[in-house]
C-alpha cells in the first residue's frame, strides 16, 4: 500500500488515541459536569488526541505544536462546548457540544497546520461538523454517553478520524518521500 491511501490508512488508524485520550482526560478531571472538569479534561484529552493524531500523520504534522494546540483548542472547546449545551447529554445536545467545540479546536488546529497547507481555514470550518458527527455517531451506537466522557467513543472517532483523513489529504500537498519542508512539517510523504 503506497501514497495517499497508506497515508489514509495511517491517520484512520489514529482513532485509537480518542479512547485512550478519553480514558485519561476522565481520570484526570472526572465526568464533565462543572466548567472545571471540562477545561481540565478537555486540556488532557486533547494533548492524548493531539499526539496521536500528529503520529499518525506519517509525519506532516509536528508532534510538540499539534498537541499542544490540541490541548489548548480541546479545553477551551470543551468548556464552551459543554456550557452551550448545558451539560446535557441527549443527542441534540452532544452534537451542539461537539460543534461547539470543534469551532474553537478547528481554528487552534488550523493554526497549526504546516505552512504548506492548502486553505487552512477549510480545516477550522469543518471541524465543527465533524465533531459533531463524532458525537452523533457516539450517540447513536449506544454509548453510554451519559457517563459525561471528554470526547466521543470509538465508533464516532472512527468516523472523524477517516472523514478528517481525507481532509488532510487535500490540504497538505504531495511532496517527494522523505523530503523537509522546514519547520512547520516533520516530513510530507507522497500523498
Amino acid at each position: 500500500m503506497h501514497g495517499p491511501l497508506r497515508t489514509w490508512v495511517l491517520w484512520t488508524a489514529g482513532f485509537l488515541a480518542f479512547p485512550i485520550a478519553g480514558l485519561a482526560g476522565r481520570a484526570v478531571a472526572g465526568p464533565v459536569d462543572d466548567p472545571m472538569s471540562a477545561l481540565v479534561g478537555g486540556v488532557v484529552t486533547g494533548a492524548v488526541i493531539g499526539a496521536g493524531q500528529a503520529l499518525a500523520s506519517s509525519g506532516r504534522l509536528s508532534l510538540p505544536r499539534w498537541s499542544a494546540v490540541t490541548a489548548v483548542g480541546g479545553g477551551l472547546g470543551l468548556l464552551l462546548g459543554a456550557a452551550v449545551a448545558g451539560y446535557r447529554t441527549d443527542l441534540g445536545s452532544l452534537a451542539l457540544m461537539g460543534a461547539a467545540e470543534g469551532v474553537l479546536l478547528g481554528v487552534a488546529q488550523a493554526c497549526a497546520l504546516p505552512r504548506t497547507a492548502r486553505t487552512p481555514w477549510l480545516w477550522a470550518a469543518v471541524m465543527p461538523a465533524l465533531w459533531a458527527a463524532g458525537w452523533t455517531v457516539t450517540t447513536l451506537a449506544g454509548v453510554g454517553v451519559d457517563a459525561r466522557f471528554t470526547v466521543f467513543g470509538a465508533t464516532g472517532a472512527l468516523t472523524f478520524s477517516a472523514l478528517s483523513g481525507v481532509l488532510l489529504h487535500r490540504l497538505l500537498p504531495a511532496t517527494a518521500p522523505g523530503r523537509t519542508t522546514g519547520p512547520d512539517s516533520l516530513r510530507e510523504v507522497d500523498a
